[in-house]
């Protein structure tokens, strides 16, 4: 008998279990970091500051209720030791420094002292030596750097101060002030790149600004406003802000910082202020002391990862359509073939500039757009560049209820309602940089669809709401004017998802009449819609992205007894088929991109949002050969 290998040219692999496409191991594993308990001080405290990496740390002052500290304690990655105390004890501090071997401590305030400090005292692993004294004595500075070149940042009392201060190893110089005045803020970076973020003036903020060495620019805010948090203390581009205050209490929240824009991850076990912070960046960390409420708390925790990291992709290359092997342990030939739904997981993304929902969506992962949009009615255009957000040329009128197709430097957007009621078919093209009105739809509306994927001169768009409710209306646009041709089997309105092109369009969901959600998908040809297979659940508001045969519905809201929802269905071509659900519930949100790689932003969580998510996975399908 002939061997496969004779036949083929190459044997056959054998394996124990089913390869796992990274995408099915990264949603198995997530890579996620978490809090766990870390070694506690020996000295409850709140307001102390503190030096270092999470397992080279030293925390230094602070006071509990009236008793004030020169407490050192030095963290070797397990428990916290005593040294030597500082020259004169103190709340408020700033501190700088690389490990537990060299820093400086500055600032701060003591009953004894007749006013805020100005105090430096520099740490050798052993001792504390007065040097040089701050410029301006202060109290709540934020203090980043190593023992030779560190920063002073802001500081108190209220309501703050924007003052900033740079340290040399021997004196201070005043240099660029931050933008905003504040003090209790937290710091990242080396001089000369650092970030400052958060902060108390007479209410806490979430302004986070970015030192490039000779200014500060202000940059994404925080998520959740708050001063007197901690923070992770090594590099301008990657951070992690933890704790604070938001009143009327303090909070466990915690966010990472990618370089860009701000996301909320896993929140301390217990939620305090007035607490020390140390770490490399955002993938180490220590929070340690702070206040819960009624007393200084001696408890740490280290931040840390645990999953697949998306670095590890490479590892899962075996994995891939096409691959053809025999499985050990079900005793079966198996292939890794295209098709079946895909196996992915939804995660946060950056936040726009501005919230809002029923805007105009379009584009791809990478690269997408939202122009327009609700509650306050706007003409605001942005783009994502894979990263981050930025603002480009306004639409000419402002609406909502709009819907767009095209690409980021390619677009068309129509349809919507100008207030203070107004439906209109107004279209515009826009160019990268500005937008030109062209021709109206011969029927003006709003909440509508489109195919997504269309271009600036063969669009498809269909149903919304006209001056007398909901529609069958398609329209095509040919560069020029807009033709009427058949329309939809359904009237409907309220956002239906929309995907493919002028000739190959998927129309699904949406509201119908009376505003009932609907479940319906309806297939374009070019000429004709045909009723296909139904969604799992019926929704209207959603957002979609794809193709007519290969399609994401994600998000979206039930009617009646509304509800909004995170689900997400996968279209084959032939039917759906429900795979991992937004981390968020949302409707009136945008949707761009593909089967595999899509964008999820803006809409209705409530309240209105402007935090987006991504979609990433492998679209295959593992199949028994069988030899009938």
């Amino acid at each position: 008998m002939s061997e496969y290998k004779g036949i083929k040219g190459f044997q056959v692999q054998t394996r124990t279990e089913d390869p796992a496409p990274f995408a099915q191991a990264l949603a198995d594993n997530p890579y996620a970091g978490s809090w766990s308990s870390g070694g506690s001080l020996n000295q409850a405290r709140n307001n102390l500051s503190g030096f270092g990496t999470q397992t080279s740390s030293l925390a230094v002052g602070g006071n509990n209720g009236g008793s004030y500290y020169g407490n050192a304690e030095s963290y070797n990655g397990t428990a916290f030791t005593e040294v030597a105390d500082l020259n004169q004890a103190r709340r408020n501090t700033g501190s700088a420094g690389a490990d537990n071997t060299a820093g400086i401590t500055f600032g701060g305030i003591h009953p004894s002292l007749p006013s805020d400090s100005a105090l430096n005292e520099s740490w050798n692993g052993s001792a504390w030596t007065e040097v040089g004294d701050l410029t301006t004595a202060r109290q709540l500075i934020t203090g980043t750097g190593t023992q030779t070149a560190a920063l002073g940042i802001a500081g108190g009392p209220n309501p703050g101060q924007t003052k900033v201060e740079s340290w040399d190893g021997s004196s201070w110089t005043e240099i660029a002030d931050v933008n905003t005045a504040r003090n209790a803020g937290a710091a990242s970076g080396l001089q000369p790149a650092a970030l400052f973020f958060g902060g108390y003036t007479t209410t806490d903020v979430a302004n986070t600004e970015v030192w490039n060495g000779s200014s500060w620019t202000e940059v994404s805010d925080l998520n959740t406003a708050r001063g007197y948090l901690g923070g992770s203390d090594n590099t301008s581009t990657s951070a992690l802000a933890f704790g604070g205050s938001i009143p009327p209490g303090r909070t466990a929240n915690t966010e990472s910082w990618d370089g860009s824009s701000w996301t909320e991850v896993n929140d301390l076990a217990t939620a305090r202020n007035s607490i020390g912070g140390t770490g490399a960046n955002s993938t180490s960390a220590l929070a340690f002391g702070g206040y819960n409420g009624s007393t200084g708390v001696s408890n740490t925790e280290e931040w840390s990862f645990s999953g697949i990291q998306p670095t590890d992709a490479a590892s899962y290359a075996d994995a891939i359509v096409g691959d053809f092997y025999y499985n050990s342990t079900t005793g079966q030939f198996k292939t890794v073939n295209d098709g079946g739904a895909p196996i992915g997981t939804w995660a946060a993304s950056a936040t726009m500039n501005d919230a809002r929902g029923e805007g105009a969506s379009l584009g791809i992962q990478t690269s997408a757009m939202y122009s327009g949009g609700e509650p306050a009615v706007t003409a605001n255009t942005e783009i994502y560049d894979g990263s981050s957000w930025t603002e480009v040329g306004d639409l000419n009128a402002a609406r909502y209820g709009v819907k767009g197709a095209g690409t980021t430097t390619a677009s068309i957007v129509f349809m919507g309602q100008i207030p203070p009621g107004t439906r209109t078919g107004y279209t515009e093209t826009f160019d990268g940089s500005s937008w030109t009105e062209v021709a109206d739809l011969n029927s003006g509306r709003l909440s509508g669809g489109s195919a997504i994927q269309g271009t600036t001169t063969a669009s498809l768009c269909f149903s919304g709401a006209t001056s007398t409710g909901e529609s069958v209306l398609t329209e095509s646009y040919n560069g020029s004017s807009w033709t009427e041709l058949a329309d939809l089997p359904t009237p409907s309105y309220l956002s239906p998802g929309g995907t493919g092109t002028q000739g190959a369009a998927l129309k699904f969901a949406g509201g119908g009449p009376g505003g009932t959600a609907l479940d319906e998908t309806v297939s374009w040809n070019g000429s004709a819609w045909t009723d296909v297979a139904e969604m799992n659940t019926a929704r209207r508001q959603i957002a979609g992205a794809g193709s007519q045969t290969s399609a994401l519905g994600f998000g979206g809201e039930s009617y009646p007894s509304p509800a909004r929802k995170a689900l997400t269905e996968s279209w084959n071509g032939t039917s759906w088929t429900e795979v991992a659900d937004l981390a968020t519930a949302v409707s009136e949100q945008g949707g761009a991109g593909s089967t595999t790689a899509a964008m999820s932003y803006g809409g209705e969580h409530p309240p209105t949002t402007a935090a987006s998510e991504q979609w990433n996975a492998a679209e295959f399908q593992i199949k028994s050969v069988t030899t009938s």
